[in-house]
């Protein structure tokens, strides 16, 4: 079988973010297939919820590209409206949200509305969507992204979605009383953060890269323990589940 791709690796780490009692705010991209991914394998249990009005408990029968896409409504729990799906946030019942992102920091803050200044921004991002509610309201969340030096500033040009804010107890004093980023997973490693500090650090490498690269191509520095181990590579029988549901490589290639 032909080896895991970066994609691939990130949709195994997400699938790996997801435990057996969640109620998981799916989201877009990867995501969806490491929800089906995790279904499939350790988290048989975990309940799937989707911005556009959808909560299934049991993964799509074929491959989605979208959350709306046909083969993701049938066979769903529950086929509502936005205003319940988002109600379940509110509420406390989501206990992991996925979040993509253009940019994101040292303290886990989420950019998806400009780059530059908010005024005149060089470039104008699609904005929040569903992201501020899930970064401030689900027990905790998971960033995906590319690692690139300009996604990965010391600060974000913009906060959307606020992680730990300036770090410390800055969540609690803004009256976010629970949740923030559990993790960031990039295309060469995933990075958590010190419960006590939020201080960001290196949990892992993606096999391939090596802890220069991960530095190069970020512009913050995070934590790096005097031995930082190897991320667990996709397994063959994960391999199998993905290109089941990502047969042409939409995602993952």
């Amino acid at each position: 079988m032909e080896g895991p791709t970066p994609a691939e690796c990130m949709v195994v780490a997400g699938a790996r973010e997801i435990r057996d009692e969640d109620c998981v705010f799916v989201g877009m991209r990867l995501p969806l297939l490491s929800f089906q991914l995790a279904k499939e394998t350790h988290a048989p249990h975990a309940v799937g919820i989707f911005e556009t009005g959808l909560l299934r408990d049991r993964p799509a029968l074929r491959s989605i590209l979208t959350m709306g896409d046909l083969p993701n409504i049938a066979g769903a729990l529950w086929t509502t409206s936005m205003l319940d799906i988002m109600s379940l946030l509110q509420s406390g019942k989501v206990s992991l949200g996925f979040l993509g992102a253009a940019q994101v920091d040292q303290f886990g803050n989420v950019n998806t509305t400009c780059i530059g200044s908010y005024r005149s921004p060089e470039i104008r991002l699609p904005g929040s969507g569903g992201a501020a509610d899930i970064a401030c309201l689900a027990q905790r969340f998971v960033v995906i992204i590319a690692h690139e030096r300009h996604r990965l500033p010391g600060r974000v040009d913009f906060i959307t979605s606020p992680g730990f804010g300036e770090g410390g107890h800055w969540r609690e004093n803004q009256g976010l009383i629970r949740g923030g980023p559990s993790a960031i997973i990039t295309t060469r490693c995933v990075i958590r953060f010190d419960p006590a500090t939020r201080e960001a650090y290196l949990h892992s490498i993606h096999p391939g890269s090596t802890l220069d690269e991960v530095l190069e191509n970020m512009e913050w520095r995070p934590r790096i323990p005097k031995s930082v181990p190897t991320t667990p590579p996709p397994t063959e029988a994960e391999l199998q589940i993905i290109r089941k549901y990502d047969p042409e490589g939409f995602w993952t290639r």
